[in-house]
């Protein structure tokens, strides 16, 4: 890809989430180029926020691993709700299409992901109950309000 394809890329993705700013039910109508179709352009929206995660889970455990009381549930809790409450937009057009089932690989991915860098699941656990700790993790950051997310993400544990 060269730095021109990149921009246009990031020129597009811009757009749909300044159209899903405004108008939500209408981010994905129009496909824009280069992208060929609403699917590349999800698994493009997908990538930008797990690239974000990531990066942002990741500086949360390397500051967690410094602390001597680090906590690894609470330091990628608010990895995901920093990185949720950064790129609104981005996160609810994902949601609005979660059972597509473009996303379904990736979404297992992220909460395969979730689950190992909470400490909840350990690499060798069989897949299938690592991205179950996963997704019951997220759906406990996600509903859980601020001051009972400690408790109820430390009895998954």
């Amino acid at each position: 890809m060269s730095w021109n394809d990149f921009h246009q890329r990031q020129h597009a993705i811009a757009t749909v989430l300044d159209t899903a700013r405004q108008n939500p039910s209408q981010a994905l109508d129009q496909v824009p180029a280069p992208f060929s179709d609403a699917t590349e352009l999800l698994r493009a929206l997908q990538y930008k926020w797990t690239q974000q995660l990531t990066g942002r889970i990741d500086v949360a455990l390397a500051e967690t691993g410094d602390a001597a009381d680090g906590d690894r549930i609470q330091a990628v809790t608010e990895a995901w709700r920093r990185t949720a409450a950064a790129n609104p937009a981005l996160r609810d057009l994902l949601d609005q299409h979660q059972a597509n089932p473009v996303l379904r690989a990736d979404s297992a991915r992220e909460h395969r992901m979730l689950a190992l860098a909470s400490g909840l699941a350990e690499p060798g656990e069989p897949d299938a109950e690592v991205v179950r700790v996963g997704q019951a993790f997220l759906q406990l950051v996600r509903a859980t309000p601020t001051e009972q997310r400690k408790s109820c993400l430390l009895s998954l544990r």
